[in-house]
């Protein structure tokens, strides 16, 4: 499958798609519903209530940490959405909603979301059939437990119809600053979506791209195994993949100087400002990561702004402090770290250049 968008063809080699971590993290997730009962949203509350407990006791054993969500601390919801482990549609604590997950947060399920279940396993980089096989082993646990609603000609039955048929939707998360600088990421959006597949912002459905951050997964399901979509989306986010390699070495050997200037800025202002706030700290942050993987930037490990990236976000920043804080709070403690972690020594006077 072809995606339209620059011609040139970008380095290849897996040692430096390590290098520059364009793809950060893979999830494959899976919509199933109980037999015979109506959906989420057409069910009563007792009838909600029944299926959590039912769902509950069947991942008891392999998911031992269940919270019920609208019992939960809305800063709690907040930090479990920022970690991609909820939806924003139970980000306000649906009623009779829960989420059941393993104690390294990887392997969750969501319950009465839009679907009874939403059973979805994480892992780090491009790895789709490894989240596959993991998500795969977690789904035969619950079936052997619950009966699922299925249909022989259509497959699995969903409350979205787009989701009939496997019920799975596949992503991946990936850093594009190349492709947006250069202004190539809307040819590419608009070539995904002839394709059958879609992207998104950080933090999925109706969420921007904050710090050049995008979502891109399958859209269809039915009539097609789930080995083929997944094997689809692999082959199309190494393409993706390709081509922002090659805008990166576009920006590093055509526009020199606008990269240094970009990554020297990012640097300064996350090293000296006062206010930061989390939607300003993740642009900053991804031209840093940029900066890191052109090798505009020394002393500092891609691993280090990963998880940067995510300590200032609201929740997290908060939970880091341990209280919760007003917003004018947030953005000077934001800044206030995010100083000490840029914090370089400096030479004295005097000293010789290297």
């Amino acid at each position: 499958m072809s995606v339209n968008a620059s011609p040139q063809d970008g380095p290849t080699g897996s040692s430096y798609s390590d290098m520059v971590g364009i793809t950060l993290s893979s999830r494959v997730r899976l919509a199933r519903n109980l037999h015979g009962l109506p959906f989420p949203d057409k069910a009563l509350p007792e009838g909600r209530l029944d299926v959590r407990q039912r769902i509950m006791e069947a991942a008891r054993e392999v998911l031992p940490l269940q919270e019920q969500l609208p019992d939960l601390p809305s800063l709690s919801r907040q930090r479990l959405f920022e970690d991609h482990l909820i939806s924003r549609n139970l980000l306000e604590g649906r009623p009779e909603s829960a989420i059941c997950m393993n104690a390294e947060g990887t392997h969750s399920v969501l319950i009465n979301e839009e679907d009874h279940l939403r059973i979805q396993a994480l892992r780090p980089g491009l790895a789709l059939r490894q989240a596959w096989e993991d998500v795969n082993a977690l789904d035969d646990s619950l079936e052997a437990r619950l009966e699922y609603a299925f249909s022989s000609s259509l497959g699995y039955l969903t409350s979205c119809p787009t989701n009939v048929g496997t019920g799975m939707r596949a992503s991946t998360m990936m850093h594009l600053p190349g492709l947006v600088l250069l202004n190539e990421m809307e040819p590419i959006m608009n070539g995904l979506s002839k394709i059958g597949l879609t992207v998104r912002g950080r933090w999925g459905e109706g969420t921007t791209a904050l710090g050049n951050m995008f979502q891109v997964s399958n859209q269809r399901t039915l009539g097609l195994s789930e080995i083929r979509i997944l094997s689809d989306l692999e082959e199309i986010v190494q393409e993706i993949a390709g081509h922002e390699r090659n805008a990166r070495e576009r920006l590093k050997q055509d526009r020199a100087m606008f990269a240094e200037d970009l990554v020297a800025r990012a640097e300064g202002i996350l090293a000296s400002a006062r206010l930061m706030t989390a939607q300003e700290a993740l642009e900053r942050l991804s031209e840093l990561r940029l900066g890191i993987a052109l090798g505009l930037t020394k002393g500092i490990e891609m691993k280090q702004v990963d998880s940067w990236l995510l300590d200032v976000q609201p929740a997290h920043l908060q939970a880091l402090v341990g209280r919760e804080m007003k917003s004018e709070e947030r953005d000077l403690e934001r800044a206030r770290r995010l100083r000490s972690l840029l914090k370089r020594p400096t030479k004295p006077r005097g000293s010789k250049k290297p």
